[in-house]
């Protein structure tokens, strides 16, 4: 875990770790686009983004 993050709100930590992935996904994909672990690290990605958006969700509840 990085430096600092046990003091972000859930939220924001969510977003970096979305952010996080989408990069280490896209450089999987741009130097084989084939590679097996880009399922893998899509299913991570969309569990992250679900998380999020039921963050949302509850935050506009709320």
């Amino acid at each position: 875990m990085k430096e600092g993050v046990e003091n972000m709100p859930y939220k924001e930590h969510l977003e970096q770790q979305i952010e996080e992935l989408r990069s280490h996904m896209y450089e999987i994909y741009k130097n084989n686009p084939e590679d097996e672990e880009l399922l893998k690290i899509s299913q991570e990605l969309d569990e992250l983004l679900n998380r999020r958006d039921i963050q949302s969700i509850k935050a506009l509840i709320k």
